[in-house]
């Protein structure tokens, strides 16, 4: 029963570590120490609700409308292996680190808002959590509990990792060779999880 939730834990971390705006928002407010606790848990929470959601409703779906799930299932693991190209290619052209500009305090609303818009409003989040995640926990069957379990402690992992962590990973995130590294590394995840999603499930 482990199987699942490592499954489950290892995707949810493949895909939220693809630096993007809402992880680079995080990023900026643990290198200056504001509303962190608040801010991790928002992105944190966010994350659950839509894994949920995924998880839950691709079962009820697929019990419907049982040709959704492999129309999901390949169009997922194409995803995959165009997000692997993507890290790979960042990987190689990566020539500056990650910068953190401005020294303006954010208020804790305005913190909260744009974190909820970074989130709620990027359809690569739903893409991500509700469809991605959704169709693969359809392999696990009576594992899909742990499976959703292991993404959403992927999820809480990284935010809190990332926003307290954030000024002790100063140094190393300001080089471009750490995220040569990270990206080759979430490229080799991704097609690893693409390889997986397209071969035939296994028994129970």
């Amino acid at each position: 029963m482990t199987i699942p939730f490592f499954a489950g834990f290892m995707l949810g971390l493949s895909l939220i570590l693809v630096i993007g705006a809402q992880n680079a928002f995080v990023l900026r407010l643990g290198l200056k120490g504001e509303h962190v606790l608040p801010v991790v848990l928002t992105c944190a929470l966010s994350d659950a609700a839509l894994i949920l959601v995924g998880v839950a409703g691709f079962a009820h779906l697929n019990a419907i409308m049982p040709w959704v799930e492999p129309v999901m299932r390949y169009a997922g693991a194409a995803f995959l292996i165009v997000y692997g190209v993507r890290s790979f290619r960042s990987a190689f052209s990566t020539t500056a680190g990650l910068k953190v500009s401005g020294t303006t305090s954010m208020t804790l609303q305005g913190a909260l808002l744009t974190c909820l818009a970074l989130t709620w409003l990027n359809p690569h989040v739903y893409l991500d959590t509700v469809v991605l995640i959704g169709t693969i926990s359809t392999q696990f069957d009576e594992g899909r509990g742990l499976f959703a379990l292991g993404a959403m402690l992927a999820s809480v992992t990284f935010f809190f990792s990332l926003g307290y962590g954030a000024r002790l990973l100063r140094p190393f995130f300001a080089r471009p060779g750490t995220w040569r590294v990270l990206d080759a590394g979430i490229g080799l995840v991704m097609w690893a999880t693409a390889a997986r999603v397209l071969l035939p499930s296994g028994p129970g």
